[in-house]
């Protein structure tokens, strides 16, 4: 019985270390699975990474890996898993993973860059799979004739957004005409940046492309073109009948610039511009200008010329001598040392009893025909001033009728052909040249015909001649303004009232407010369109008496041209006509026809005479009414002919 308490000691102590072993080999299995985990979690993790998906999260739990986190794409997916089973057991790997619905990927920013120079073509961008890289590269290419064509677009498989198709062609076709540019083309937006070889050039491209680009598409342009070249480097300011003013105007630079016109509204001018340009003969231009133009406003009558460096000084017969002196002596001490000064006053016409100083006159018809009329000093100059006019307008154009004076004063020749080469910058006008003067006067379709021809008779005439330019600009000869045609004028305003007519109060001649909108539409479309004679003519459904509508539609045709005019539009072309109930374009039986038949509608007159329909015919079953684009469409292209005097007589009206 004494072993007892031994023997319950051993056991005591077995069961102990039994517990510690268990325990022990409990926390080396625990550590041994985490470090397998940490292990493998730590590779499959490294792995991932060197092949580009750290997106990728590893989780372990034993032996297993689980792999979570957005692939960017399925085909990435695929391959994280297999970076993944090529580290561990690929059953082991377990694809948590997830993928972004292609539906909600946001459409790429679609957009081409082109930049074309002397050396080639550029491009680069991202355009859509579907829309034919290829092709792009093959325009680019045929542009570049034989140039360097550097290709660096890419494409991507998403369908093009709206826009993007008109916008892409209009670049392209752009590129062709301007052989130094940038274009950047996105989806419904072209930027074009460029260089052109001279303002005219310039302003030509500049107008074809805002008319050019299609509807929606935003067009911003940032064109500019080299300084001209001015030779000679003129300034002409006059002073007469019509006011203080500009014949021609150069600076060569803006600081100079606003010098000049400062001096030239100091002496009254109110409409002025000077062109800045190369070639000026001295840094004191400014100041040279400034002095002459100050000369000139204090005489208060006649011209100033700087010709390069020469000042030419016509004052007007109505200038006292004393004035005149004093006035160019100031003028010779103030001006710069370069310029030198030559001073006329014009003498006070004298009464003689001879038919008037010599005469040499040619005229050119809009036509093109130019007749020359008056004095030559022999049939050696005749046929030189022949062969030049028909050199300058055709052969078949000149018609010759002058005579041999050989008392004619010295230089008459060149004084003969330098009014010619002005005459060839006119649409149509007329010269001519006396001993003491030439003169100009026209119409052109260009704003610096003018000065041109003012350079032209500084430099021809010599210093101290007196030349007079008239010369008026008609916007509808501009080419670059590329003013609508009459058919073209009448199909907008078709066009916009086609959407919406013109309202007015019920049984009023009263314009209802929701017509504003329309009528200022309208009068943006007219602005260009004041040389065309149109009709506004008025018209009304079948209620009410006969004679009671005919005048209610004048009344609402001349309401129009009222409200036109308030919107500062030219109305003397546009003539107020009411056919009451005469003409209508559907039934009368309906509230839709009746609707459609209370109208305003703007034809030209040599349309407008066209049988409208008797009120009294009633439209067969089944036919159609024309819409207002058929109606207002013209036959033919072309200018409206002059409206003749008996042309109302023409048009049936009711009653």
């Amino acid at each position: 019985m004494r072993l007892a308490p031994k023997v319950l000691g051993i056991q005591t102590i077995g069961l102990i270390a039994f517990g510690l072993a268990a325990a022990l080999s409990f926390l080396a299995a625990t550590w041994a699975a985490s470090a397998i985990e940490d292990v493998s979690a730590t590779t499959v993790r490294r792995a991932l990474t060197e092949e580009g998906h750290s997106w990728a999260g590893v989780h372990a739990n034993g032996l297993s890996i689980t792999l979570t986190g957005e692939a960017p794409t399925e085909a990435t997916r695929f391959r994280a898993l297999g970076t993944a089973g090529s580290v561990v057991d690929a059953g082991r790997v377990i694809d948590a993973m997830t993928v972004p619905d292609p539906a909600a990927i946001k459409a790429p920013d679609f957009s081409v860059e082109v930049l074309r120079n002397d050396d080639g073509i550029s491009l680069i961008g991202l355009v859509p799979a579907s829309e034919g890289r290829d092709d792009i590269v093959k325009h680019i290419t045929a542009l570049a004739r034989g140039g360097t064509v550097t290709d660096m677009l890419e494409t991507a498989r998403h369908p093009a957004p709206e826009g993007w198709d008109e916008a892409l062609d209009f670049g392209l076709d752009a590129l062709a005409d301007l052989p130094r540019s940038k274009i950047s083309i996105g989806a419904a937006r072209v930027a074009i940046t460029a260089i052109t070889d001279s303002a005219e050039q310039k302003a030509r491209i500049e107008a074809a492309l805002r008319r050019d680009v299609p509807a929606g598409t935003i067009l911003t342009l940032d064109i500019s073109a080299p300084r001209p070249v001015i030779t000679p480097f003129t300034l002409r300011f006059l002073i007469d009948e019509d006011g203080p003013r500009f014949d021609v105007c150069s600076a060569d630079t803006e600081k100079a610039r606003a010098r000049i016109l400062a001096a030239a509204r100091a002496a009254g001018a109110v409409s002025v511009d000077c062109t800045i340009g190369m070639g000026v003969p001295s840094p004191a231009w400014a100041e040279a200008s400034e002095a002459a133009i100050a000369a000139m406003a204090e005489l208060g009558a006649g011209s100033v010329t700087l010709s390069d460096a020469d000042v030419s000084l016509i004052a007007a017969d109505s200038v006292a001598q004393a004035d005149f002196d004093h006035v160019v002596g100031e003028l010779e001490t103030a001006l710069p040392e370069v310029f030198s000064l030559t001073a006329v006053l014009t003498p006070k016409p004298q009464a003689t009893a001879n038919q008037g100083p010599p005469e040499f006159t040619a005229t050119l018809s809009d036509e093109g025909r130019v007749q020359v009329r008056g004095r030559l000093p022999d049939a050696l100059t005749r046929s030189a001033v022949e062969n030049f006019a028909r050199a300058r307008f055709g052969i078949g154009r000149v018609y010759m009728a002058t005579r041999i004076d050989p008392a004619l004063p010295e230089g008459w020749p060149v004084r003969a052909l330098a009014a010619l080469e002005a005459l060839d910058s006119l649409a149509e006008g007329n010269v001519l040249v006396r001993p003491d003067l030439v003169r100009v006067q026209g119409t052109t379709g260009s704003t610096e015909t003018a000065a041109r021809i003012a350079r032209l008779l500084s430099e021809k005439l010599g210093e101290g001649q007196e030349f007079d330019i008239r010369v008026r600009y008609e916007p509808k000869l501009d080419p670059v303004l590329a003013l609508p045609t009459a058919e073209e004028c009448v199909a907008t305003i078709a066009a916009v009232l086609d959407e919406h007519q013109i309202a007015f109060e019920p049984g009023s001649a009263t314009l209802s407010p929701s017509a504003r909108p329309l009528l200022d539409q309208i009068a943006v479309t007219l602005k260009d369109c004041a040389d065309y004679p149109i009709e506004v003519a008025g018209h009304t459904d079948s209620q009410g008496g006969e004679e009671m509508n005919l005048a209610l539609s004048e009344d609402r045709a001349e309401a129009v041209i009222a409200a036109l005019m308030e919107r500062r539009i030219l109305t003397g072309n546009l003539h107020a006509t009411g056919y009451g109930e005469s003409r209508p374009i559907a039934r009368n039986d309906t509230e839709e026809g009746r609707e459609a038949n209370r109208r305003i509608e703007f034809t030209l007159l040599k349309d407008a005479a066209d049988p409208g329909m008797p009120a009294d015919a009633p439209l067969a079953e089944g036919a159609e009414m024309p819409d207002a684009a058929e109606r207002a469409a013209p036959p033919e292209a072309g200018r409206p002919e002059p409206r003749p005097e008996d042309a109302v007589a023409e048009y049936p009206t009711a009653g």
